[in-house]
């Protein structure tokens, strides 16, 4: 993660990210996507002066994409409570993080990617203990519907 700064080529004493702007070319560079299958993947778009991460989570039934995208959805409305998360998920995907050359000189760069992981792990856990409750509630709704027939 080697970002610098990087003022912009149209507007003077602008200095806005570049991989957001797209507007100078050449201070873009090739985009990596690492999945371990069609469901789970993440892309990576670096710039001279940021880095977008946008990571799709794993959803295996409907049950996964409805609590995924209620979770995702809550988690971005408060984005100004997270650093570096992006308000809007770039298209087919369901997060997205946005560092900047002024994060990483904020912050130690080890402890951005430690906090993007752990970010994701938390997410993972929460949306399957979501399920586990969900899956248990509608157990217990089910049996006693069930005894009123018994």
């Amino acid at each position: 993660m080697c970002l610098e700064n990087f003022s912009s080529q149209i507007v003077e004493r602008h200095n806005k990210p570049e991989i957001e702007a797209q507007s100078t070319k050449e201070a873009i560079f090739t985009p990596v996507v690492m999945s371990r299958n069609e469901n789970e993947k993440i892309l990576i778009e670096p710039s001279i002066n940021s880095l977008r991460i946008s990571i799709k989570i794993k959803q295996a039934d409907d049950l996964e994409r409805l609590l995924c995208h209620t979770f995702t959805r809550f988690m971005m409305m408060r984005a100004e409570n997270f650093v570096v998360l992006r308000r809007r998920a770039i298209a087919g995907y369901d997060i997205s993080f946005l560092i900047t050359n002024f994060h990483t000189e904020s912050m130690f760069k080890h402890k951005l990617v430690d906090f993007i992981v752990q970010f994701m792990e938390e997410v993972d856990r929460e949306i399957s203990e979501m399920k586990l409750s969900i899956n248990a509630r509608a157990r217990i709704v089910a049996e006693s519907y069930l005894q009123q027939f018994s």
